[in-house]
């Protein structure tokens, strides 16, 4: 009875989509909590600058990885890999809940220094699992990777609802001695416990890879057995994965070695090639410029739609990879057409981002509706379409997979860094006032 529960698809789907959720809920809850701790680190509102060039440094991960990849094919434990990232990170969550607040002099000026350094420690890992979690996925069928990208969707969404529980941002204008105020209201529980919520998170997240370690080391003789002459033909679809078994650890690691010998030959298609820019250009603007811009693009319309736009926006994430999990779009046209729809909501994004504090449809339900509805297509879309080509890739191999993280943080990475000196550097956006008529003339 106990064997047949564990070996039961559901629970399989439950653990990845909760290993998923582990890989970018740490710097999602850093964006997340940035409202209230602006307010008390010495670095003040400069610290989203900070945070970018740290998640940008985290990038040193994965191009470690890819290159031990590249020149060491099948030499990377991938299980323990993912065991020393995932445990980095529950230690570094831990100690941000106790050090968060402290405060180091540095030069004359002082900096938050231990938060600064957990952050970085918390990108690392971040950035890193795009790279080790997506290839580990290649010992499941392709219907997990569709689970483990609704994971990452909730990597966005739990932070969120718990940020709304914890009240952040909330403000009310009032009239103070004639003159109309922001009043900011106080968080219903502190910072630390926001911290230690990750913590827990991370926890689980990682006692979820370890049963997922499990299973495959326990399941190595089922799959054998299932490997053995069946008298029944099957359909060969150019990969066992296809008949919906799982792949033991040997199986990948003899396949390694022969996946990086045929990659320069069968995978480098027009067609994967494709997918892969597609990919690249998604996560660019899912997780780079748009993320960097909506507090520009939202809050003139009041704090409410900022809210509504994360939230829905959110809920959408994995909604989407929830959707794409029945229906599977393989037409390169079709996902090309998808990509160009959520490219078209992302300039009106921008646009409202640019003329910000002042932008159409001020104060109109009209302008409200439009907003909130564009941050919801724009992210659906976008979530649908990431799903979809990590499906596609995940048929092509172990290869494809670590390739498809690549672009993943590639794309990231780029994204961020044309966004970030136009936010910060030459200020091309601008921030509207709280309780001030910003766009008196």
């Amino acid at each position: 009875m106990a064997d047949t529960w564990w070996s039961h698809a559901a629970v399989t789907h439950c653990l990845v989509a909760l290993f998923g959720m582990g890989s970018w809920i740490s710097v999602n809850s850093l964006w997340v909590e940035l409202p209230v701790i602006v307010n008390i680190l010495p670095e003040e509102w400069n610290l989203p600058a900070y945070l970018s060039v740290l998640i940008a440094f985290g990038n040193l991960g994965p191009l470690v990885v890819t290159l031990i990849h590249h020149f060491a094919p099948g030499r990377l434990n991938e299980q323990l890999l993912i065991h020393t990232i995932q445990a980095m990170a529950v230690v570094a969550a831990a100690l941000l809940a106790l050090l968060w607040d402290h405060e180091t002099e540095v030069a004359g000026r002082k900096h938050s220094l231990a938060f600064l350094l957990l952050s970085f420690i918390l990108a690392f890992v971040c950035c890193t699992s795009n790279v080790s979690f997506l290839p580990f996925m290649f010992r499941y069928p392709p219907q997990y990777i569709r689970t483990f990208f609704i994971g990452q969707g909730l990597s966005a969404l739990f932070p969120c609802m718990v940020a709304l529980g914890q009240g952040v941002g909330k403000l009310e204008c009032v009239e103070v001695n004639g003159t109309v105020q922001p009043h900011q209201y106080k968080e219903n529980f502190p910072t630390q416990n926001f911290f230690w919520f990750l913590f827990v998170m991370l926890a689980v997240s990682g006692l979820c890879f370890a049963a997922l370690s499990r299973r495959i080391s326990g399941d190595t003789e089922a799959v054998q057995e299932v490997t053995t002459p069946d008298p029944e033909p099957q359909v060969d679809e150019g990969h066992p994965l296809q008949n919906g078994g799982l792949v033991s650890k040997e199986e990948v690691e003899l396949e390694k070695p022969e996946v990086a010998l045929e990659t320069s030959v069968t995978f480098w298609t027009p067609r994967n090639i494709y997918l892969l820019v597609l990919l690249g250009l998604s996560n660019a603007l899912t997780n780079g410029v748009l993320p960097s811009v909506q507090t520009f693009s939202c809050l003139p319309y009041g704090n409410m739609t900022f809210h509504l736009s994360v939230i829905l926006g959110n809920i959408a994430n994995p909604l989407a990879c929830f959707v794409a999990m029945f229906v599977l779009l393989r037409s390169s046209v079709g996902l090309g057409v998808m990509a160009f729809a959520g490219c078209v909501f992302a300039s009106y994004l921008m646009a409202l981002a640019a003329l910000s504090p002042c932008p159409p449809l001020l104060g109109s339900a009209a302008g409200i509706s439009l907003v909130v509805i564009s941050w919801i297509v724009f992210t659906g879309l976008f979530s649908y379409l990431k799903v979809i080509i990590g499906t596609l890739l995940h048929e092509a191999g172990h290869a494809a997979l670590l390739w498809c993280g690549v672009f993943i943080q590639a794309g990231s990475l780029i994204g961020a860094l044309s966004i970030f000196p136009l936010v910060n550097i030459y200020q091309v956006f601008h921030r509207s006032q709280d309780c001030v008529n910003n766009c008196t003339t």
